[in-house]
Order: C-alpha cells, then sequence, then structure tokens
C-alpha cells in the first residue's frame, strides 16, 4: 500500500513540474501571431541558413503539414489545432536555440456600437461587441466628441467593453459622435455613430413591483412599484410608466399608461384567475421607454367557503315513535301487492270459466228435458254430470289452504 501510494505522488509531483516547465519556458518564449489559413514560417533564433535544426512543438515531434529548409519551418495552411509551444534545437549538440509561442487567430471586423442614457442628466454609456470572435487578445480604442470638442471616457470596472460619458451640456442641438475602434496583432476595424442627446435617453425598468388582491373585491388588483433606482432625480425629471397585465390563460395584454404616480388599481381583473403584470418607464418628454420590468404574479380576492353550521331549534324535524320493524320481504315470498294481483286473476279467470260453465250446464239440463220426455222417466240430472261439474271446479277454483296462504 505504501509503495501504491508514493508511486502517485511521484506521478503528480512529475506532472506538476512538467506544467511549471512548460509556463516558464512559454513566459520565455517569444509570441508570433498568424492568421488562421494562412502558411507561417518560424525562424530558429539567427542562426545561418545552412543550420541544420530539429523542431519540436510542446514537447513532442511535429506532426502538421510543414517544410523545414536550414533553421526554419513553415506550417502549411495554420488552424486553431497549430497554436503550441515550438521549440528549435542545432543538431548534432542538440542545444536549444530558440523557443517560439504560435497563435493562430483573425484580424477584428467592425465592432457593433451603442450608447444610452440611464442616468439622464449626469450623462450616458457607450457598450460595444464585435460580431465574430478574433481568437487573440484585442483592444479597443474609444473616441467622443461633442461639437468638434473631444470628451473625457472613463472605463467601466465591471463591463470590459463599456465606458462612461458625462454631457457637457443639456438640451444641446449638437450631434454626439463616438468612434470605436478594434485592435489586435492581425489588424484593425472601427465604427463611428452619430445621435442626439435626447434620443438616447432610456430609463431602466421600475423596481420593487408588488400586486396585491384587494378585500372584499373579486376583480381588482393593488399593483405598486418604485421608480428605477439609476434615475438621479425623479422630481425634475419624472417618469410616466406603462402598465400591462393579462391573465395566464390569455394571450393578450391589456394596457395603461400612467403619469408619475407609482401605484394603479386594476379594476377589469376575471375573478379567481391568476394574472402577470409587468411596467416600463420613459421619461416624460424625451427618450424611449424602458425594458419591461420582472414579472410577477398575482390572483383577485376570493371568498373563503362558509363553514357548515349545526342547526337551530326551529330546523329540527319533530320526533315520530317508530313502529315495528317490517319484516323484509324473503325471497320467492310474493308481497302484498303482488298477492292482490294474483287472487284477482284467479278470481277473473273463474267467473269466466265458471259462466261457461253454466252456460254448459244449461245445455246439458235441456238436453235432459228431452231425453225424459221422449222416455217418461223423471227429470233428475245424471250423477255423472254433477261428479263431473265439481271435479271441474275443483281444478279451475283455489283450494282454501291455497288461499289462505296467498
Amino acid at each position: 500500500m505504501a509503495n501504491i501510494v508514493t508511486s502517485f505522488c511521484c506521478v503528480v509531483l512529475a506532472a506538476v513540474v512538467v506544467v511549471y516547465a512548460q509556463r516558464r519556458s512559454q513566459q520565455g518564449a517569444r509570441i508570433q501571431y498568424e492568421r488562421i489559413g494562412s502558411d507561417v514560417t518560424m525562424q530558429c533564433g539567427s542562426l545561418d541558413n545552412d543550420a541544420s535544426v530539429t523542431w519540436k512543438v510542446n514537447g513532442t515531434d511535429v506532426k502538421a503539414r510543414r517544410r523545414e529548409e536550414g533553421p526554419r519551418l513553415i506550417l502549411m495552411e495554420v488552424n486553431m489545432s497549430s497554436n503550441g509551444l515550438y521549440s528549435c534545437f542545432q543538431n548534432p549538440d542538440g542545444q536549444r536555440r530558440d523557443q517560439i509561442n504560435l497563435r493562430v487567430g483573425l484580424p477584428p471586423k467592425e465592432p457593433q456600437v451603442t450608447c444610452r442614457s440611464n442616468t439622464y442628466p449626469k450623462g450616458f454609456y457607450c457598450s460595444w461587441h464585435l460580431q465574430h470572435p478574433t481568437f487573440i487578445p484585442t483592444d479597443f480604442e474609444v473616441d467622443v466628441q461633442h461639437n468638434q470638442r473631444p470628451l473625457e471616457v472613463t472605463k467601466d470596472e465591471v463591463h470590459k467593453n463599456r465606458c462612461h460619458v458625462k454631457f457637457p451640456e443639456l438640451f444641446s442641438s449638437f450631434p454626439y459622435r463616438v468612434n470605436v475602434t478594434a485592435v489586435n496583432s492581425l489588424g484593425r476595424a472601427s465604427n463611428a455613430i452619430s445621435f442626439e442627446e435626447s434620443s438616447i435617453v432610456k430609463p431602466d425598468p421600475p423596481e420593487k413591483v408588488v400586486a396585491k388582491p384587494v378585500a372584499n373585491n373579486a376583480r381588482r388588483l393593488e399593483v405598486t412599484w418604485n421608480s428605477p433606482s439609476t434615475w438621479p432625480d425623479v422630481d425634475t425629471f419624472p417618469l410616466k410608466y406603462f402598465l400591462r397585465y393579462r391573465p395566464l390563460i390569455r394571450d393578450q395584454w391589456q394596457h395603461v399608461e400612467l403619469s408619475d404616480s407609482t401605484s394603479h388599481t386594476i379594476t377589469d381583473a376575471y375573478p379567481g384567475k391568476e394574472y402577470i403584470i409587468q411596467l416600463a418607464a420613459k421619461d416624460m418628454e424625451i427618450g424611449t421607454w424602458s425594458d419591461w420590468s420582472v414579472a410577477v404574479h398575482a390572483t383577485p380576492w376570493m371568498e373563503e367557503p362558509k363553514p357548515i353550521t349545526s342547526t337551530t331549534e326551529s330546523d329540527i324535524i319533530p320526533e315520530t315513535t317508530p313502529g315495528p320493524p317490517s319484516a323484509a320481504p324473503r325471497v320467492g315470498e310474493p308481497t302484498a301487492a303482488c298477492s292482490t294481483l294474483l287472487w284477482s286473476t284467479h278470481l277473473l279467470l273463474a267467473c269466466v270459466l265458471l259462466s261457461i260453465m253454466c252456460k254448459l250446464m244449461h245445455g246439458a239440463e235441456r238436453q235432459e228435458e228431452v231425453y225424459d220426455s221422449a222416455s217418461g222417466v223423471g227429470c233428475v240430472r245424471p250423477p255423472e254430470t254433477a261428479t263431473y261439474t265439481q271435479k271441474y271446479l275443483r281444478l279451475i277454483l283455489p283450494q282454501p289452504a291455497v288461499l289462505s296462504e296467498i
């Protein structure tokens, strides 16, 4: 275990030594800037043209497309991978003769310049940027003139590509001219703009925007805010404000332009809907509107649901004495309604059949009379007929036991 720890420490120490040596070497090396895509020639010190040398890049053999002409190394169509520390060693003793730190990049193009006054009437600031990177260090030169006189320019301590200028006078009719030049080892490019004082006045957005619901009103929201802290004199140079708001369920904004007031009550909000609210600021007379403030959200007041209250004495339902529980009908047992219907059906059927039997019996009696008058025998009904009638009635009429169950 001790051997592993010792080996690891040795490897780390060796890496640190190599990095340190490379940095020391780069500090002593001369820097050579070249343009991307060009052929680059590097000279090994002041050796004669017939000297024989060996080139290394970052301590290894040079593998890029190249030609070697005596003490010179020519790289073909360099690109970003060509960057590095090149060292040359004279043969045959291998003594190092020179080191070159090659940096590949591009010359600058015209910078984009904008100027704005968010601290009117104190002054304004200008900022600039390059649309395309140069990959090598690039500096900027700034010149500001007003009425053909140069003005003092102060570089911004935080923003690298920004400077501040004080207004030499207010309400001037002479334009300002700002020229910014980008410079690096491969070239330079300039851009100049001109403007009038009033055209660059643009405050910062309002601050500390707060939106709250209005108690007992489901359609109102109370909005308050502060003037931008960067605006130096809001009393002498008052601001007006532009309020926009919309419910989250809609995309269309509603707008209200306000004077120097720092509060407003929205009276047409949708009940129960969440709103998004923003503000912008502008000088009362000159300049343009600021950017929108940070959005805030608010929902109008909503009535809380009323709690359920206990019933009063007048609402109490009078109690009734419960009767004996009714027996639940059993499965397959007819209920009272069903029994009544069944009994009525049987009775109707019995009446119909009885009527038919009476007609049949009446016809049979007439036949007996005819038979008796012919034979001279008494008109007594044969017992078979009576027996037949009784049997038929038993079939069509329910028996007493059945009727009692029904």
